[in-house]
């Protein structure tokens, strides 16, 4: 596992509470391209269910960290990209599955017009340190 540096409150910034402003860390890269609530088939999981999408997208996130010989704790940004921005809480519920929300990575989350088809409510994307 890497050593990550977490800094919630940078002097002079209002301190984060859904995220980390900054997160540091020695070893090797990983980019993890947007994951999609699809499962190993293809297959759309939770059409118009914006927190059973929220749950395969972390899976799939999951499987790819493992594939790179990682985990959620290794992660040092997450980028959401979302059709409404209330699907948010959702997300969050997912990720807090996951990570430990005292030491949650660097985020953005981005409201789009679509996504590659217009059934994905959401697409997250991740880098991390490994």
């Amino acid at each position: 596992m890497s050593r990550l540096t977490h800094i919630n409150a940078p002097d002079g910034v209002f301190p984060a509470t859904a995220y980390t402003h900054v997160v540091m860390g020695t070893g090797r890269f990983v980019a993890i391209s947007g994951q999609l609530p699809l499962d190993q088939d293809g297959e759309l999981v939770g059409e118009g269910d914006p927190a059973a999408q929220a749950r395969q997208v972390f899976d799939n996130l999951r499987r790819c960290l493992l594939a790179a010989g990682g985990g959620f704790g290794d992660i040092v940004k997450l980028t959401y990209y979302v059709t409404d921005m209330a699907h948010m809480p959702a997300i969050r519920a997912a990720r807090d599955v996951h990570m430990d929300p005292a030491r949650l990575p660097a985020a953005s989350a981005v409201q789009v017009a679509g996504l590659v088809s217009p059934q994905f409510m959401m697409e997250i994307e991740a880098y991390a340190v490994l």
